[in-house]
């Protein structure tokens, strides 16, 4: 018997997404895997289609299935709400810029079991000296190990339990936006579910790999908000 549904949406940044696949696969447990495929280069495409041969993962290339232009979120989410409710498993999702540990995934279903009313439980994120990162930086001074919270969950690895799947339907997703996790975070509160975040197990996350230009937000703040702002990229 599976745990837990795992997927982990790709465009290229093929080096931290090898590293998330190998970390995902070196899980304790057992897993049902699936990549989605949004879009990517040539190059990242034919060695995610070695790999799952490699590693007998599923692969989906949204490119088969839609001529939408990436980011593909709602879709992608849309798609693995539906495997999960097939198969009467929770959702994981793990973003191509983490690495979980051996026993991350596992850690997320048994808390998602124990803990009240659970909607969605993540893992807080890291950096390689093992502080705290973006997106919980605002968490960085608690002392806590298991925070109920009303803010937001990031999606770079999340569980969404099977309750909530099977009480918010993603096609009411909004179709404007780009991201997804702020919206479901407070879907499920609405709905009377509770939100966590373990702070005593965090996972490494590598910011922005997958979105390169986010980068300029630090290093020129003007091109960062004309990328965002005016050319609407990143909505969420």
């Amino acid at each position: 018997m599976y745990e837990a549904l795992v997927i982990t949406p790709v465009k290229d940044s093929l080096k931290t997404t090898t590293e998330t696949i190998h970390s995902i696969l070196k899980s304790n447990g057992k897993f049902y895997f699936c990549i989605y495929n949004d879009f990517s280069s040539d190059e990242t495409t034919t060695e995610l289609e070695s790999l799952s041969l490699q590693y007998q993962f599923e692969l989906i290339n949204l490119a088969e299935l839609t001529s939408n232009p990436s980011p593909n979120y709602r879709l992608v989410l849309q798609m693995a709400q539906k495997k999960a409710i097939s198969l009467g498993l929770p959702l994981i999702i793990v973003e191509s810029d983490v690495e979980v540990k051996s026993n991350t995934l596992t850690e997320l279903v048994q808390q998602s079991q124990k803990l009240q009313q659970c909607g969605m439980v993540a893992a807080v994120t890291k950096d390689f000296d093992g502080k705290i990162n973006f997106p919980y930086l605002n968490f960085k001074k608690s002392r806590e190990k298991i925070i109920k919270t009303k803010h937001s969950l990031s999606f770079c690895c999340t569980l969404l339990s099977p309750a909530l799947l099977n009480q918010y339907d993603f096609h009411e997703l909004p179709s404007d936006k780009h991201w997804y996790d702020v919206s479901i975070s407070r879907k499920s509160v609405s709905l009377g579910f509770n939100n966590y975040l373990l702070i005593s197990h965090g996972v490494l996350h590598k910011p922005h790999s997958s979105r390169p230009w986010k980068q300029l937000k630090y290093s020129n703040p003007i091109r960062y908000y004309y990328q965002k702002l005016i050319k609407r990229q990143d909505r969420i």
